[in-house]
């Protein structure tokens, strides 16, 4: 592995570590108690330095060695102000969040941060253009470099609604919602397709079909919005536009999926048994997102969906732990950037395991919530859940800096 790629990987996958450990305080402090910290500050560092310090990260490195491979130069070179100003708003959040909340600090970093996300989107705009091909995956690259910078606008909102002290339920909850939508299901959804794409079209010839799945979801990411806003009052033409987006999106992964698995036997020869075993997990994780989509479009499950915080919160971590952390894993093994040793995947599979624990106890818990019945000692199984999850991090990162000394 090439010394800037090693470097990079092991800073996101340690970070992930991080938001590991942030992870377990939160879950402790719920289950136990933790006097020392506010809980809504922690969760406000713990979530910013998942997005800007794990996820943005890796991805931004993901898409700087795609570039490498295509022009066969080190692009690192030119990136590395980037990275670095990346990660030091990413730690800026991590550090003055749980302190201060929404204050000068965190709120002068998380700017900061969408400044760095905008250089990087216009720099690489230009250096695909520059490759001067024709890939589909070129197509949700540029989207997703799109819905990141849309996904500020959001965060703009939040931020002056804070400063001004204009914390109006419906538009506050607006604000939240649309900042995670085009980033979760933008930014990192459309960069992680675009990765993947990016692998498969060397070995499928379906170009055409590709680019209609494409623009199958890229054309419902807009109105998809407002899956997560239904709660707001809405005009029935909306309403259509938002259903139609749901089936949409449904008709784009199942053309997709159907292409994949008519290829089964190629891709069984360009993916070892192991990564084809973590995409296909993100895959069924993708696949129960994108139904609960189509689900919530019914006006009374999404109340009930929005209207119970273990609902939300198992979404949530369904998107970014079971469809993107696990799609990272699997993509980074299936192009080989990391050697794949025994306690490699231990500690993979130890993780996996702590995130079908989580999501099983939280939906358990958004069930139960309905009808107003305690689960004995949920938050503490949580807690435990949570130090599942950091330990199989936590054996990863291990294992990742002992094969890079070796």
């Amino acid at each position: 592995m090439e010394a800037p790629l090693s470097r990079w990987l092991r800073i996101s996958f340690l970070n992930l570590l991080i938001v590991a450990s942030l992870g377990v305080i939160l879950r402790y402090k719920i289950a136990f108690a933790f006097p020392y910290l506010d809980q809504k500050h922690l969760l406000h560092g713990h979530s910013h330095f998942a997005f800007s310090g794990w996820i943005t990260q890796l991805l931004m490195v993901l898409l700087i060695q795609y570039l490498n491979q295509k022009n066969g130069r080190d692009n690192f070179k030119q990136y590395k102000t980037m990275l670095y100003a990346n990660l030091i708003t990413a730690y800026g959040m991590l550090i003055f969040f749980p302190i201060q909340g929404y204050g000068f600090g965190s709120i002068t970093f998380s700017t900061l941060s969408i400044f760095v996300s905008y250089v990087f989107a216009i720099k690489y705009w230009k250096d695909l253009n520059r490759l001067n091909e024709n890939c589909v995956s070129h197509y949700w690259f540029k989207a997703a470099l799109i819905f990141s910078a849309l996904s500020s606008l959001g965060a703009f909102s939040l931020a002056f609604m804070m400063v001004n002290k204009m914390l109006h339920q419906n538009w506050y909850l607006a604000a939240v919602y649309y900042f995670l939508h085009f980033q979760y299901n933008g930014w990192f959804f459309f960069a992680a397709m675009g990765l993947f794409v990016s692998r498969i079209e060397k070995i499928i010839v379906a170009k055409e079909l590709l680019k209609a799945v494409f623009w199958l979801f890229a054309f419902a990411c807009l109105p998809a919005f407002f899956l997560s806003a239904l709660w707001m009052p809405i005009s029935y033409f909306v309403y259509w536009i938002v259903v139609a987006s749901a089936i949409a999106q449904c008709i784009g992964w199942w053309c997709f999926v159907k292409l994949l698995l008519r290829n089964k036997s190629f891709l069984r020869n360009n993916f070892s048994k192991f990564s084809g075993q973590l995409l296909v997990l993100s895959a069924i994780a993708l696949t129960i997102k994108i139904l609960l989509q189509m689900g919530s479009t019914h006006p009374a499950l999404s109340q009930i969906a929005f209207g119970f915080r273990p609902i939300v919160i198992g979404y949530l971590h369904l998107v970014l732990l079971g469809v993107i952390t696990i799609f990272i894993f699997g993509f980074t093994i299936a192009m080989q950037l990391f050697p794949v040793k025994k306690y490699f995947k231990l500690g993979i599979w130890i993780f996996i395991g702590g995130i079908i624990f989580n999501e099983s106890l939280l939906m358990v818990h958004g069930v139960t919530s309905l009808t107003y019945t305690i689960v004995p000692f949920i938050n503490e199984l949580l807690f435990i859940a949570a130090l599942i999850m950091f330990s199989g991090i936590l054996i990863l990162n291990i294992n990742i800096k002992k094969q890079i000394n070796q």
